[in-house]
């Protein structure tokens, strides 16, 4: 299995294990698209996103993996989004720091969240988006 999906994997496990302010089951997916029907219901979605690939020493190199957590949901208001965003920052703040138990050997590196919300999916669709990427470092 490749490395990034192996990665993919375990931050999928990690969220499926952790208990959050709204109940999900995380799933791997490499093309997160869904009907606003189905979005009725909270959607967490674990995308394996880049790898870079670099140098460790003679033997070795680095493999950074980003992977992309998108939380989607259909909204009816802005207190929807607040409670959501807070979900994201959750689920940020249950990743960062930390070894993953399912590939204890990568380690966290960095955190983005872009975007925060996606502003045509909620001006369109009033269909929150948030993604974050976060990004292993193994060194094999």
């Amino acid at each position: 299995m490749s490395t990034l999906i192996a990665l993919a994997d375990a931050v999928k496990d990690s969220l499926n294990n952790a208990s959050f302010s709204m109940s999900f089951t995380a799933q791997r997916l490499h093309q997160p698209s869904f009907d606003l029907a189905e979005l009725a219901a909270l959607h967490v979605s674990v995308v394996p996103k880049s790898e870079t690939i670099a140098t460790a020493c003679r033997g070795n190199s680095f493999f950074d993996c980003a992977i992309d957590v998108g939380v989607q949901k259909k909204v009816a208001d802005d207190a929807e989004v607040d409670a959501l965003l807070d979900l994201v920052e959750e689920i940020a703040d249950h990743l960062r720091l930390k070894r993953l138990d399912g590939y204890p050997s990568a380690a966290w590196l960095s955190i983005e969240h872009d975007p925060v919300v996606a502003a045509e999916h909620l001006d369109q669709n009033r269909q929150f988006t948030s993604v974050l990427s976060a990004t292993y470092r193994v060194k094999r």
